[in-house]
């Protein structure tokens, strides 16, 4: 992971199938493999996955600013790519360099990443207006590019299986994907089932740990 700073951070399917650096390989590879586990439990994962719905992002450590500038410049693109292809599943997986050792180490290195991005929006105050910008507002989400999104951190020592990936990682999604789950009265089922099979998956009691949005 210590070299895996290239000119190109962001990657498709297509991209990687074609890509020769073995790390990025390697990465892509493991997030197949987790994803692709019988019991996952998060069929939306599996269905970006297995309809090559998602992006790959590669950057070094979280917090960093060359990081947050790449980071950013990605997200704009994963947000147009998102609209302009009306996808209900796309994501994009942004893999970092850190060494998550806690899950409270994880969390502070994750919302540092958060408020980064927020500060190096030249726009202040272009809040999704859809949702709410206090994190201790039940309606918060964080907000980038006046987009809303929902974040799953993943990292080596989550101490919940569906978050544990070989690499520490941040996987976004724009919230409207959700609301549209909802508006479309999906939502509710998909919760339920993906609630269910976390818990087969490793006896969570609290679906929501990790999850920012």
């Amino acid at each position: 992971m210590k070299n895996l700073l290239k000119s190109q951070t962001y990657f498709s399917p297509e991209d990687i199938e074609t890509c020769e650096d073995e790390s990025i390989q390697k990465i892509h590879s493991g997030l197949n493999e987790k994803i692709g586990e019988t019991e996952y439990p998060c069929v939306g994962a599996k269905a970006s996955i297995n309809s090559k719905q998602y992006r790959l992002g590669i950057y070094g450590e979280m917090g960093n600013p060359n990081t947050t500038k790449k980071l950013g410049a990605d997200l704009k693109k994963y947000i147009r790519e998102t609209d302009e292809t009306k996808s209900d599943y796309l994501t994009l997986i942004a893999v970092f360099t850190d060494e998550a050792a806690s899950e409270i180490g994880f969390e502070n290195k994750l919302w540092t990443q958060i408020q980064m991005l927020h500060d190096s929006e030249k726009e202040k105050g272009k809040w999704d207006p859809t949702v709410s910008s206090d994190p201790e507002d039940p309606n918060f989400s964080f907000s980038f590019d006046g987009t809303s999104f929902f974040i799953v951190g993943l990292h080596p020592n989550a101490s919940r299986k569906a978050r544990r990936f070989p690499f520490t990682a941040m996987a976004f999604n724009l919230h409207r994907q959700f609301v549209k789950l909802r508006d479309n009265d999906q939502f509710e089922n998909m919760k339920n089932v993906i609630r269910n099979r976390d818990m087969a998956y490793d006896g969570s009691i609290n679906p929501m740990l990790e999850d920012f949005g």
